[in-house]
């Protein structure tokens, strides 16, 4: 591929294995299209896909697996931890090679206008793509969640970008826009009490005060009797993976908890992670060039 741009669609199913998929074969088997990643939780009951293309290529298999998740997914019998208010919850393109956040701008406006007018689904621009500051945060958006939509989309303010200036009755409002790559980031705590998640995501989170790059809330695991911290860190490099792990283990001592561990929703920058070997190691004048991998 000459020039690539990935995307990362969110989908509000993650139980239903076969609607799953379904929904993710809009990517298998397209020329100019790669399926790197897809990962369901019970929990969130959600999946997340990760996938590259050219543009035209990708823009295609985008809107087939919109029209998809449209057709399969049924919102008003959706209960989940994560927060939600679409069938395609979300669907951000970040530009990765030989092309620009225009470029992946360009992309995201193309599906809008497309699978808008396949599907009747309402769209919001958000992040680079959005028209006005206050819809560039995505919690902003999504606020009142699906059950809320309706309502709150009366309001001039949030009239949808393309698509009817209402909800989909059954596939809600999607967001689409052009980002750059973030880290989606999850820590689990040994209690059953939310309430502490959720504290410790408000120390954490940028718009309490926390890190600036750092988004956060806390969710409750019932399959597992747990919570956790669930993030996106939206700029690693200026808030790096340790430096928040650190701070989440220091903030469960003030609540007797401890942390049980951690993990990386879909894909993730190799930089990012050699950032946590570089402090974890205590190396001294490393570099990326000295990963092998790198090197191949």
């Amino acid at each position: 591929m000459d020039k690539i741009i990935q995307c990362v669609p969110n989908f509000s199913e993650g139980r239903d294995l076969d609607k799953i998929e379904k929904i993710v074969d809009a990517f298998r088997g397209k020329k100019g299209v790669k399926l790197l990643d897809y990962s369901s939780d019970y929990d969130h009951n959600r999946s997340v896909v990760t996938v590259i293309g050219e543009p035209e290529a990708l823009k295609n298999a985008v809107v087939e697996a919109v029209v998809k998740a449209v057709e399969l997914i049924d919102m008003t019998k959706h209960t989940g931890q994560h927060p939600r208010m679409g069938a395609i919850d979300v669907i951000p393109f970040i530009p990765i090679k030989n092309v620009t956040i225009d470029d992946a701008n360009d992309i995201a406006i193309k599906v809008a206008k497309e699978a808008s007018k396949r599907c009747n689904q309402p769209f919001i621009l958000y992040e680079k793509s959005a028209k006005t500051s206050y819809r560039q945060n995505l919690a902003n958006i999504r606020k009142g969640e699906f059950e809320g939509m309706a309502e709150k989309m009366k309001s001039e303010k949030w009239k949808s970008d393309f698509g009817p200036d209402t909800i989909h009755p059954t596939g809600g409002v999607t967001a689409i826009g052009a980002r750059m790559p973030l880290v989606a980031y999850n820590i689990k705590l040994d209690t059953d009490n939310i309430e502490i998640a959720t504290k410790i995501a408000h120390q954490i989170r940028h718009v309490s005060g926390g890190f600036r790059y750092c988004k956060a809330m806390g969710v409750g695991l019932k399959e597992r009797g747990i919570v956790e911290v669930s993030m996106n860190l939206t700029d690693y490099s200026k808030t790096a993976i340790y430096r928040v792990f650190e701070t989440v283990k220091m903030e469960c001592k003030r609540y007797g908890v401890n942390v049980l561990g951690s993990e990386i929703i879909g894909l993730v920058p190799m930089k990012a992670l050699i950032d946590c070997a570089e402090y974890y190691l205590g190396l001294e004048n490393f570099s990326i060039d000295q990963v092998l991998e790198s090197r191949l």
